[in-house]
């Protein structure tokens, strides 16, 4: 009895351990200009899933075009993506990201 007791303990503390990432479509942008975060300085790339805004993690904030370009610069829109990642420590550690918006 003892065994199935500590191996089901194990199997669930593994499984809660082991966050999927699951590719989710949130929106994107400049976390100080456009969702006024305010723990950082300067410009830097988040998304908003839900209504919690998180600063990204993986990638830079210039990695898809000039982030101050009028139509589709992050400073000044809000765009979406098909993202993959965990929020871990208030951040969130993106491993994938795709804009799915048709700005151009």
């Amino acid at each position: 009895m003892k065994k199935i007791l500590f191996l089901s303990l194990f199997i669930i503390a593994f499984s809660c351990s082991n966050k999927k990432e699951i590719p989710q479509v949130v929106e994107i942008a400049c976390g100080q200009c456009q969702f006024s975060l305010d723990s950082q300085a300067g410009c830097d790339l988040a998304v908003r899933i839900g209504d919690e805004a998180y600063f990204v993690d993986g990638f830079d904030i210039d990695a898809f075009g000039d982030a101050h370009d009028q139509h589709t610069g992050f400073c000044e829109v809000i765009r979406k993506a098909e993202v993959s990642g965990i929020v871990k420590k208030g951040r969130f550690k993106a491993s994938a990201i795709k804009l799915v918006d048709a700005l151009e």
